[in-house]
């Protein structure tokens, strides 16, 4: 149904594509796989007419194409949903859902509640009881990706791309996204799934087509690969050690660890703490030289908690202290001040400034690192000091004096880590520190923060990927409600033990 040969693109001196082959066809769900910075957003990018190839063609249906923008693209019924949500956050669910239609003007006079009925139609599909009449901005991250797939299944598509759709959903959201997209399958659509996570891909797609360093280095069944082979694939080499070494594995590490382990004297002490809305009396401690896990279903609490505990949400009780000091954290910079830093999960909006140079961000929350005693910014400084710890953080780039937007996504978050490192934190509070990253760059950052916890640095990982919670985590708590519903650790420490605490059905069957 959609062919593509020889596809090349350059951005000035650097080559993003390189004589690519694709091919989808119809009802089938086709995985596109590569690191980021393969050339996987490029080649959609050029397939939804927002790029146009120097060399190569396309065809669609037996016909040669040259798609002249994202309408045009939309007009030959090829839909994209971006990875990062593009949502106008002052209308409502139902105007951005048919927003395609309505800047159309198909209509003079806007029968909105049509509108809203037709788009809770569309969300029930996606089993979603959301209020179409309700504004874009008051929604969660979740739901606001929700109505991004929302909005593609409204067109008449015969192609639909998904990249990394599912990054932000709970199980059970992710869960009818599936079955939408089988329908979808069966009726003939074709469809390109961008992801990450190995899991979905080879439950879902049935072929795959792998890029890295911005050329096709594999096409074909799913079936004929396993995961291992997959990610060789993707990264060029074997990551035999994709997890590193926990407390208890670390070679000459007494009692569990360098530090002292899980029985290691107490960074961070938290009890009782409480927001009046979402948190409700949380204690914990972070030990040193471990990692912290902190897992839930979405909405749990868990962000909620971190926010509280360093100021971005006000506290209405409980305690915190740092090395055995009391704190005072009224707001996010005196927890800064004290050296407790936290990273976003939405590292777009609240964890880098994209349209500023890498040695501007990773200085930005340091300014008196890179200053003369008269409070005069020295640029020399801080690029010394973007240079030290993009080293430090393997960071990839063709200097610190680029933008961060042309920065894949894993490296992105790693100049957002940077731009806490240089605030010499004691307490590092990481709220899903690989998310949207790929394989390589997600065990990248998974040995950076063993490192940290190994230098002393306390570590808290929230993380929706339970794998990631007991591959890299030494301890996990897990927040339902609000509240903590338990701790899991060593071998105890399962996917199964996880979701029984998240979900509540260990207090089920003890009633």
């Amino acid at each position: 149904m959609l062919e593509l040969r020889g596809i090349s693109k350059r951005f000035g001196a650097s080559r993003a594509l390189t004589g690519v082959d694709f091919s989808l066809q119809r009802g089938e769900i086709h995985a596109l796989c590569g690191e980021n910075g393969a050339g996987k957003s490029t080649l959609m990018n050029i397939i939804d007419g927002i790029h146009r190839p120097d060399e190569g063609e396309i065809s669609l249906d037996g016909h040669k194409v040259v798609i002249d923008g994202p309408a045009h693209a939309m007009r030959l019924g090829i839909g994209l949903v971006h990875q990062e949500i593009a949502l106008c956050a002052d209308a409502t669910v139902a105007e951005n859902i048919f927003m395609p239609e309505i800047n159309a003007g198909k209509h003079a006079w806007m029968n909105y509640a049509s509108l809203n009925e037709r788009a809770a139609k569309v969300l029930q599909r996606l089993g979603q009881d959301v209020d179409p009449a309700c504004l874009v901005k008051d929604l969660s991250i979740s739901t606001q990706q929700l109505i991004e797939i929302a909005k593609a299944l409204t067109l008449d598509c015969k192609v639909l791309i998904l990249d990394e759709p599912t990054a932000a959903l709970t199980d059970n959201e992710s869960a009818a996204l599936f079955k939408v997209l089988h329908d979808l399958k069966d009726q003939g659509i074709g469809i390109i799934y961008i992801s990450h996570r190995m899991a979905e891909i080879f439950a879902h797609c049935s072929r795959v087509t792998v890029l890295r360093d911005g050329r096709n280095v594999h096409s074909g069944p799913l079936a004929e690969l396993n995961a291992d082979g997959l990610v060789r694939r993707m990264v060029g080499r074997d990551l035999g050690n994709y997890y590193p070494p926990k407390l208890g594995e670390q070679q000459g590490a007494p009692h569990g660890g360098s530090h002292g382990g899980p029985h290691g004297e107490p960074v961070l002490e938290v009890r009782d703490i409480a927001d009046g809305e979402r948190v409700h009396g949380v204690s914990f401690t972070l030990r040193r030289g471990e990692i912290l896990g902190i897992a839930g279903l979405m909405g749990a609490g868990r962000s909620e908690l971190a926010e509280t505990v360093c100021g971005l949400r006000a506290a209405t009780r409980g305690t915190v202290r740092l090395n055995g000091k009391a704190l005072t954290i009224r707001k996010y910079s005196d927890a800064l001040r004290e050296g407790i830093a936290y990273l976003s999960e939405d590292r777009k909006a609240a964890g880098v400034y994209l349209d500023l140079p890498i040695a501007q961000n990773i200085a930005s929350m340091a300014l008196k690192r890179v200053s003369s005693r008269f409070g005069l910014l020295q640029r020399a400084a801080e690029h010394r000091l973007a240079v030290e710890l993009g080293a430090k953080l393997k960071l990839k780039s063709d200097g610190v004096d680029i933008d961060v937007a042309s920065l894949s996504g894993g490296n992105q978050q790693k100049v957002a880590i940077a731009k806490l490192l240089a605030t010499h934190p004691s307490v590092l509070l990481m709220d899903e520190p690989t998310r949207g990253v790929d394989v390589g760059a997600k065990s990248e950052i998974h040995h950076i923060l063993r490192e940290l916890a190994n230098q002393g640095v306390g570590v808290v990982v929230i993380s929706s990927e339970l794998p990631e919670i007991i591959g890299l985590c030494d301890r996990a708590l897990v927040i339902r409600d609000g509240r903590l519903a338990g701790e899991v650790q060593d071998d105890d420490m399962t996917e199964e033990a996880l979701l029984r605490l998240a979900s509540g059905l260990c207090e089920q069957e003890t009633a």
